[in-house]
């Protein structure tokens, strides 16, 4: 049974982990980096570049004395190559290789995506493929077909903002600190969702993509009224993510019928309204509805290690002149959408 080491330092978590191939998460060990960042509202990419050189190394060393293995033992060393902040993703890739070098292990080049893409069949071993995945996180929300390990038929994709990003910018705009989408979501547990009219973008069309930017402009001018309170702002922020998701995953379920489950991955999946929401879309098409648990949605090291393990099983590795990519889609064949396009 393989063992894999994984890496991630793509943003401003820096995480490591053990998996085995058979689903076990031996030791993973994660340090953020809200302190650093929480003065400026947002991630600065140099603060976290240098963060991840000075913790990643003692992360490593902690994981595989919880452990009790050695790196000997290690299978093959997973980590992060992109999409993200690239002195991040630098930072990580290159210890990568330097572990790999060092014990003469293979070498694994994990998208950062498809980490969390894949994370759900770590805790539930009877997800099968194909699988219709809803991805949002900070920097990115889609719709894609899982077909297999590096097998992605993107459905849709934001043309501005991502729905974490949107919850960011929104906290930054309600003085709710960082970061921001746990702040948004414990505002609106005492807030109206029907209080502020704010629009959905795109709901209701037949194009399938998202789009966040005219709603994060709406809060912002709301805000700006003076006309509602803070709480009644995020419960209506939240509420309108919620109905622009349910209404372009309902448009993907439709056009997926061989879709063995409705899965939801990304940091942005640990909001507690968007399950429910999910979860009821799902059961309207009669498909599960699969979720990892909270702490697996945000950024961590097992879900790199995980999909190291299921790459290795496919015999995918890398060598060492693999490049750190700030871009990454999953699906590199898929249709230019207009807009940004950039975060497909």
């Amino acid at each position: 049974m393989s063992l894999i080491l994984g890496l991630e330092s793509s943003c401003d978590e820096t995480a490591a982990a053990l998996v085995t191939g058979d689903r076990r998460i031996l030791a993973h060990r994660v340090a953020g980096q809200e302190a650093e960042h929480s003065p400026f509202g947002g991630v600065v990419p140099e603060i976290a570049a240098r963060a991840h050189v000075d913790r990643l190394a003692p992360i490593v060393a902690g994981v595989l004395a919880d452990a009790g293995v050695s790196l000997a033992e290690v299978d093959a060393v997973a980590a992060t190559a992109g999409p993200g902040l690239i002195g991040g993703v630098m930072v990580g890739l290159v210890t990568g290789k330097a572990l790999a070098h060092a014990a003469n292990k293979p070498l694994i080049a994990v998208n950062h995506l498809e980490g969390h893409g894949l994370s759900p069949r770590l805790v539930d071993p009877d997800l099968a493929f194909p699988y219709l995945l809803l991805l949002v996180s900070g920097g990115h929300c889609q719709l894609l077909l899982v077909s297999g390990v590096g097998a992605y038929r993107r459905l849709a994709t934001t043309i501005d903002d991502a729905a974490g990003e949107a919850f960011d910018k929104t906290a930054k705009l309600l003085g709710l600190g960082y970061p921001g989408g746990p702040a948004v979501e414990r505002a609106a547990q005492d807030g109206n969702p029907h209080a502020v009219p704010l629009p959905r973008p795109l709901v209701g069309s037949a194009e399938p993509h998202f789009s966040f930017a005219g709603l994060k402009s709406a809060v912002a001018r709301a805000a700006a009224s003076g006309a509602h309170s803070v709480p009644d702002l995020a419960a209506s922020f939240q509420q309108a993510v919620v109905d622009c998701l349910v209404d372009r995953s309902r448009i993907a379920l439709a056009v997926c019928p061989e879709a063995t489950a409705f899965v939801v991955a990304g940091g942005v999946a640990a909001n507690g309204a968007i399950r429910t929401a999910l979860t009821d879309l799902a059961a309207r098409f009669d498909r599960p509805f699969v979720a990892p648990p909270l702490w697996l949605c945000t950024d961590n090291g097992a879900m790199i290690a995980w999909a190291g393990a299921e790459r290795f099983a496919a015999g995918l590795f890398d060598d060492l002149s693999v490049a750190a990519r700030p871009r990454w889609p999953l699906d590199p064949d898929a249709e230019t959408v207009r807009g940004a396009g950039v975060k497909a």
